[in-house]
């Protein structure tokens, strides 16, 4: 039981109308609309004609009634961040969709607001089209945010997971985009250090970009990063040199879990599953993971070995720089672009050419060449079963056989009335010959 102190819920109508998403007039609406004033009902009409989102819904039915963050108007939720949550907003004046980063009141330490306030300063510097681009930094009471660019579809990690490994094409594709991300990064001498499947947000028409680089950290310099000289990233994705020196890494500690990140996406599988982070970051320095053909057989050797090549435990050995692993890659990365940005074309069939000739004389010059194989008529059409096309010869067709028999017995007269034309003539002169030969003999 609730004590006498406690703050009272408030109704679904009571935090619509507060909140400020929800006129009355509108409200009103909603219920019409609904022919109910039951709550689940009105949230459904108030969704459906506009005036709330599901995830607002949602919180209005839970009594929390506050949904800005300065001039940003939250209206979704996206995910955990690596510093906090991230939510989908609009912003108010202008309407522009972005993503807002938070740092919440409970994190907020002296250590988390300077690396809050670092990330926010390092994405701003950062204008890429193959990374998240930073648009404003604020606070609201207690909380920091980060507002950043708003990426349609989903995260890799998200995509392989519902969809099922990429092909060849389309994870060099990605894989790439990512790439020209991480070496515009680089050449402001940045790593990334936490280069992984969750980080790269891909659209639905194919387009990709890095996230998260704001947490990155500077390759040369960075006395003043708090995390110095600890293991920054994922278990699944880190390079040997971050686990064993952490404060050593380099642009190509990225490339090393970007190979990692590649192997991911055309076989569903981490390098090295199971285990505890403890357990994976030794096999990261002492093992090699499986073939990737053992999980996907139909890569090819040639894609296998870029893979190889970016997760090669020596960074001596490893592809030197984001460039090569783009250029490595393009043999797939180029032919990936057909799939990508084009209309579904949704008819089933493609449609026959009309007939160049009438049909009469297309069965004329059957006559005249003699040719009626069911190749020379029907081929690259594609037609369904029980489709035809005017005029076509096919011997198939029972409608068009007695056309066919009609058209085969005309060509008989020619040769006939030759035969005639020579025979006729020879028997009278052999009967005029024999008739005076016997003549001859009966006057003797």
């Amino acid at each position: 039981m609730e004590s006498s102190g406690a703050k009272p819920i408030l109704t679904f109508k009571e935090a619509a109308l507060r909140s400020g998403l929800v006129t009355s007039k509108k409200w009103k609406r909603a219920v019409a609309i609904a022919g109910s004033s039951e709550e689940a009902e009105v949230a459904d009409a108030l969704i459906r004609s506009g005036d709330v989102t599901e995830y607002q819904s949602n919180q209005l039915r839970g009594g929390r009634t506050k949904f800005n963050l300065g001039p940003y108007l939250i209206t979704g939720w996206i995910g955990q961040g690596g510093m906090g949550q991230v939510f989908k907003a609009v912003h108010s004046v202008m309407g522009r969709e972005c993503a807002v980063k938070t740092l919440p009141l409970e994190k907020l330490t002296a250590e988390s607001r300077a690396a809050f306030v670092r990330e926010i300063r390092l994405q701003a510097g950062l204008d890429s089209p193959y990374v998240v681009r930073a648009y404003d930094a604020g606070q609201d009471g207690s909380v920091h945010y980060l507002v950043v660019e708003y990426v349609p579809g989903t995260d890799l990690r998200r995509l392989v997971r519902s969809n099922g490994p990429l092909t060849m094409n389309h994870a060099a594709l990605v894989v790439s985009q990512a790439a020209m991300g991480l070496q515009y990064a680089h050449d402001l001498g940045l790593v990334h250090r936490d280069v992984k499947p969750g980080n790269i947000l891909v659209t639905p028409d194919g387009h990709a970009k890095v996230s998260d680089i704001g947490l990155a950290g500077y390759s040369f310099g960075g006395k003043d990063d708090p995390r110095a000289g600890k293991i920054v990233g994922t278990a699944d994705y880190l390079s040997p040199e971050q686990i064993r020196c952490p404060s050593a890494v380099d642009p190509l500690s990225d490339i090393y879990s970007l190979g990692c990140t590649l192997y991911y996406v055309v076989t569903g599988k981490v390098p090295f599953p199971g285990g505890d982070a403890k357990s994976k970051c030794r096999r990261h320095c002492e093992q090699t993971p499986w073939h990737p053909r053992k999980f996907s057989p139909e890569l090819s050797e040639d894609f296998v070995d870029v893979i190889a090549d970016m997760m090669e435990k020596d960074p001596a050995k490893r592809i030197q720089s984001a460039t090569e692993v783009v250029e490595r890659l393009e043999p797939w990365s180029t032919t990936a672009l057909e799939f990508v940005d084009r209309p579904i074309d949704r008819r089933s069939w493609t449609q026959p050419p009309p007939p160049k000739e009438p049909p009469q004389k297309e069965l004329a010059a059957g006559r005249e060449s003699g040719e009626n194989s069911e190749s020379a008529h029907s081929g690259g059409l594609g037609l369904s079963d029980g489709q035809s096309v005017p005029g076509s010869m096919s011997s198939a067709n029972p409608v068009m056989e007695p056309l066919l028999e009609s058209s085969r017995r005309p060509s008989l007269l020619l040769p006939i009335s030759l035969t005639l034309a020579i025979a006729v003539p020879i028997s009278l002169l052999f009967g005029a010959i024999l008739g005076v030969v016997i003549n001859e003999w009966l006057q003797r």
